[in-house]
């Protein structure tokens, strides 16, 4: 996948395109089925399939106080738009500038003068340009003045609704990340460095990985079974976020047990994807009863990682993580 940035956006950058714009965040199911029509439509035309987005998310400049937390960062954002078979993305700096520029310059100027677009897809109800006063009128009128065509994408969802990013968000932030997935077509993840912490895992026989400088949108505290990618390797584990009250810890964390694991991971960038909720975080009168604990979690992720592979061969989903 090509990517272009601001720079590269100059008038005839491309001469032909079929394309979409949008914030994609999470690219969750719903984008997907986007995705998925914008490439038919391209081979249709022998176009390139172009993806139009935004850094940083535009609510963050419009609005600071209302911007959401993001489920994933923009390299996230790029490798999954990537796996969806999209030809080039579009990444578009996001300033006050911008903000300032009409729907109708937008599509005039950007999406025609610079990526040469024959026909856009877009999500239903999708609003851009200055106050959000560009829509599918607004394509309409232009796409007779300027020549291309255009076609909206009803939503998709399930009987919890539309699949969207923000109920995506509301989902992981409330620790429901089986739910989650479901939306996001895949589980959450988060990815982090493995740093020192305070050692104390170790000493109760629970050696733990402590993950910081973390990107992707954090869960609701509590203890979670993971699959974790590291290096190659593919390995399980139970994971804790939060301020470890047993001992009076204040500065939130997110650790995690590997289940059948030994190995020296400090240094090393860790892929966390949840698969599971266990429980919220708890304080326990002392070390015994957080052993006896931590030895339930683990039996308990054991489980649910079987039956997560399970429902994974079932689908005929091989490789054992998505």
């Amino acid at each position: 996948m090509r990517i272009l940035t601001s720079s590269d956006i100059v008038p005839q950058a491309l001469t032909g395109s079929v394309l979409t714009i949008g914030n994609f965040d999470g690219v969750h199911r719903g984008h997907a089925e986007i995705f998925r029509r914008l490439a038919v439509r391209a081979a249709e035309r022998g176009l390139p399939a172009v993806v139009v987005t935004f850094e940083p998310h535009p609510m963050s400049v419009v609005a600071p106080d209302a911007a959401p937390m993001l489920i994933t960062d923009v390299g996230q954002k790029v490798a999954l738009i990537e796996n969806s078979g999209i030809d080039i993305l579009a990444v578009i700096r996001f300033d006050e500038a911008f903000a300032a520029i009409s729907a109708e310059q937008f599509v005039s100027a950007t999406l025609c003068g610079a990526l040469g677009m024959r026909h856009i897809i877009i999500g239903h109800d999708y609003c851009f340009g200055r106050g959000r006063k560009g829509s599918y009128a607004t394509l309409e009128i232009l796409g007779a003045e300027l020549g291309f065509t255009l076609e909206d994408v009803e939503p998709v969802g399930d009987q919890g609704g539309v699949f969207s990013s923000s109920r995506a968000r509301r989902m992981i932030l409330d620790g429901e990340v089986r739910a989650a997935a479901n939306i996001l077509g895949r589980l959450h993840c988060v990815s982090g460095t493995v740093s020192h912490g305070h050692h104390r895992g170790r000493a109760l026989g629970f050696p733990t990985a402590n993950i910081t400088d973390t990107s992707g949108l954090m869960p609701r505290d509590g203890v979670y079974a993971v699959a974790v990618t590291c290096d190659g390797l593919f390995l399980e584990g139970a994971c804790t976020i939060g301020t470890n009250p047993t001992f009076g810890d204040e500065a939130r964390s997110c650790e995690v047990f590997m289940l059948d694991f030994n190995g020296d991971l400090y240094g090393h960038r860790l892929e966390v994807r949840f698969v599971e909720r266990l429980r919220d975080m708890r304080t326990f009168a002392g070390p015994d009863q957080l052993v006896q604990a931590i030895a339930q979690d683990v039996e308990q992720t054991r489980m649910i990682m079987a039956s997560y592979y399970a429902r994974l061969s079932e689908a005929g989903v091989l490789g054992g993580l998505r």
